[in-house]
């Protein structure tokens, strides 16, 4: 079976079903479900953010666990912000749009990388480079 028919077709976003594919994956407009991106870099895991600690960047809210974390974001978001728009790393090298789960992540070379499942993870980290390569070449036209 391939990766996207094992997907429920709800999680799978296609150019055909979009005229552009959002630029940054928000479900109900809140970015990486409401986790601190800032929290991956400085404590080594997802935090969940609170819906206190925002800031808007890319037309979604991000969330943060802490004002500090927050300022950081703020100060420079493109050095925590997931890759490809927070849509699976995977996905992505595969030359289409996945949603992703906070919990299947990875910093590689000082960037975040989010997958749609921890199933998914272990096969983007088969071959992290060329994964990230392949996507690096797909993004961000695969948006269209």
């Amino acid at each position: 079976m391939t990766f996207a028919a094992a997907l429920p077709a709800f999680t799978v976003l296609s150019s055909a079903a979009f005229a552009t594919t959002p630029a940054v994956y928000a479900n109900d407009g809140i970015a990486i479900d409401g986790t601190d991106a800032v929290a991956y870099f400085t404590e080594g895991r997802p935090v969940a953010g609170k819906p206190t600690l925002t800031h808007v960047w890319k037309g979604v809210t991000w969330q943060f666990s802490t004002e500090e974390n927050r300022a950081a974001f703020a100060a420079n978001p493109d050095s925590y912000a997931p890759q490809y728009g927070g849509y699976c790393a995977y996905a992505i090298s595969e030359g289409y749009t996945a949603s992703t789960t906070p919990t299947a992540w990875k910093i590689v070379d000082g960037k975040l990388y989010l997958n749609y499942s921890r199933r998914i993870q272990r096969r983007w980290e088969r071959d992290i480079p060329g994964r990230i390569s392949s996507a690096d070449a797909n993004w961000p036209s695969v948006l269209e």
